[in-house]
């Protein structure tokens, strides 16, 4: 399948600036391309021109060429198409490499506020463990979960070259955006290119406040995976109104539920489809509330690809969390590490934890430049989650390990705790991460639970407290 680079830029609305070309490599990234590739980035410079040159690419789609990229391409004979949106070339880009490479895969899309990376993770090992070949974009190790650059599009054709791949599960961002701009229809577009036969939606919530100013817009990308599809099942939890809502949405298709009530559900004793017990409680690795969700997600989404039910059984049963999803990284005392990063996320992980036996320690990282509408949400979770559970609070700016666009604002510290303050909720706050979790250390008792939360300004605490641990002999 070789394309023109005139044909492309029609194909991504955008205006190609060079040269006409005749396509046969991959889409890919400027740090992974290779001759012949098109490399897609949201912005590009005259350093990143220089090093296409060097690595002989084809052509570089853009929508924000910096400094002199035009005036470098245009010396060097570079084409550049330019785009207004960056998101029509990313989803034409999977759309190709699916053809072109995986066209007879079953495909599956995760997309929702929260879960949606444990669910497609989950989907991905039920299938893995029972022997068949299978494609993620989320895995332990690198969550390439966005789709606003090619990163998926190239592991595909990497991975379709090297096996014979028999499902894609791709986990969909469910809005996505940056300095106050949001890409509308992300879920809808990159759905829409997979084309796939199943889509599940965990959940929704208002999670990127400044990108989306209501429920109802986050509601409105979300679903636009559901109204994407041109066959096959949504499976939507029916535990959530808004989800349950979008069984009525596209005519194409057939809706599924699960959840409490449904054919799919969790009782005392564990997991049951169709009124059977399939999955006992002592088999699940983890009972916590938000973990069981995504498993019955993840188990839905399996019976629909027809997956027998003890392959299902046995794919659950041995499941390994992601990285900072819900993970013991300690005991004595027993030290949980969760992304909880939203108001949902938040209140979900607060209250599995509470359900353990043990006095509770929380280290909340402020998640840092993403403005005060967040963190004050944040913070009004976190308070009326824990204002009936014996508690200890220690709250960190994480300034020593985050990088400048993670970095917390003076107004947005004083955003969240002025919020903690004004429901009486008891706290101490560190302005450095180590701080925060020495103190967490100290003052815990080995029959202590500590709870970390918080989104990139928690993400080096494992790493930080294996180093506190070890001199301290622990």
């Amino acid at each position: 399948m070789v394309l023109s680079l005139k044909l492309i830029a029609d194909k991504v609305r955008g205006e190609l600036k060079g040269q006409d070309r005749r396509f046969d490599g991959i889409f890919t990234t400027l740090g992974d391309a290779r001759e012949g590739d098109i490399v897609i980035r949201h912005w590009i410079d005259d350093n990143g021109v220089r090093m296409g040159l060097e690595r002989g690419i084809c052509a570089i789609i853009t929508a924000d060429p910096r400094g002199g990229a035009l005036k470098s391409a245009e010396d060097s004979g570079i084409p550049i198409i330019l785009v207004d949106r960056i998101e029509f070339a990313n989803a034409f880009a999977l759309r190709w490499a699916i053809k072109k490479f995986a066209p007879e895969t079953r495909r599956i899309v995760v997309t929702g506020t929260n879960g949606k990376s444990t669910t497609t993770h989950m989907i991905y090992h039920i299938l893995k463990s029972s022997g068949r070949e299978a494609y993620t974009n989320t895995d332990s190790k690198s969550e390439f979960n966005t789709l606003i650059d090619p990163v998926v599009p190239a592991q595909i054709a990497k991975e379709a070259r090297e096996k014979k791949l028999e499902y894609l599960v791709v986990e969909v961002s469910e809005v996505q955006g940056w300095l106050g701009r949001v890409m509308e229809d992300h879920a809808y577009l990159m759905t829409r290119a997979i084309d796939p036969e199943v889509v599940v939606v965990t959940n929704v919530a208002l999670d990127h406040i400044g990108l989306l100013n209501s429920i109802e817009e986050a509601q409105w990308e979300v679903s636009g995976a559901v109204r994407a599809m041109n066959r096959g099942i949504a499976v939507l939890n029916y535990e959530d109104d808004r989800v349950r809502s979008m069984a009525s949405l596209n005519k194409k298709i057939k809706s599924f539920f699960y959840g409490e009530g449904t054919s799919v559900s969790y009782r005392e004793n564990g997991i049951y489809i169709n009124d059977r017990l399939s999955i006992s409680r002592d088999d699940l690795p983890f009972q916590s509330r938000h973990f069981i969700q995504n498993a019955l997600a993840a188990i839905a989404a399996c019976i629909h690809l027809k997956i027998p039910i003890e392959d299902i059984r046995v794919g659950v049963s041995s499941y390994k969390p992601l990285k900072r999803r819900f993970s013991i990284i300690h005991e004595n005392p027993l030290i949980i590490d969760d992304f909880a990063h939203n108001p949902d996320g938040i209140k979900a992980t607060i209250e599995s934890v509470a359900t353990l036996n043990g006095r509770l320690w929380i280290v909340c990282a402020i998640r840092g430049s993403r403005g005060k509408e967040i963190n004050i949400a944040n913070a009004r979770a976190l308070a009326k989650t824990i204002k009936d559970i014996d508690y200890n609070l220690i709250v960190t700016d994480s300034y020593d390990v985050v990088d400048d666009l993670n970095m917390v604002k003076d107004h947005e510290r004083e955003a969240f705790l002025e919020v903690l303050q004004e429901h009486r909720i008891k706290y101490t706050h560190h302005r450095k991460l180590e701080e925060a979790l020495i103190e967490a250390l100290n003052r815990a008792s080995e029959d202590d639970i500590i709870l970390l939360i918080g989104a990139q300004g928690m993400d080096p605490a494992s790493t930080i407290l294996k180093k506190i641990l070890k001199i301290k002999g622990g």
